[in-house]
C-alpha cells in the first residue's frame, strides 16, 4: 500500500535514509529532496526539475508528521491542476 492515494511514493523510511525521489503522473511532475528538511517541488511537463519552470515549492519537517503533511500538500497541488482543466 502506498502512502499516497494518488502517487506511488515510498514510505517515510526511504527518505529518513537520505534518499531523494521524483515522479510524475500524466503531465504533473514532482521531486522530493532530502536535506535538513524535506523539500518538494512541482511542475508540469516532462523536463527535469533543473530545466523546468517550478510552479510550487515547500519545505516540511523530516519526521513522520511532516512527511504526512507533505503527501497531503502534493495531492492538493495535483487536484488543483485537475480542477483548472
Amino acid at each position: 500500500m502506498s502512502v499516497s492515494e494518488i502517487f506511488e511514493i515510498p514510505k517515510f523510511f526511504y527518505f529518513e535514509s537520505g534518499n531523494d525521489f521524483s515522479g510524475s503522473l500524466k503531465d504533473f511532475s514532482y521531486k522530493i529532496s532530502n536535506g535538513e528538511n524535506l523539500h518538494i517541488m512541482t511542475w508540469h511537463g516532462r523536463l527535469c526539475s533543473m530545466k523546468a519552470k517550478i510552479e510550487n515549492e515547500a519545505d516540511f519537517e523530516k519526521n513522520e508528521e511532516g512527511f504526512a503533511e507533505m503527501i497531503k500538500w502534493l495531492e492538493e497541488r495535483y487536484k488543483e491542476g485537475i480542477d483548472q482543466n
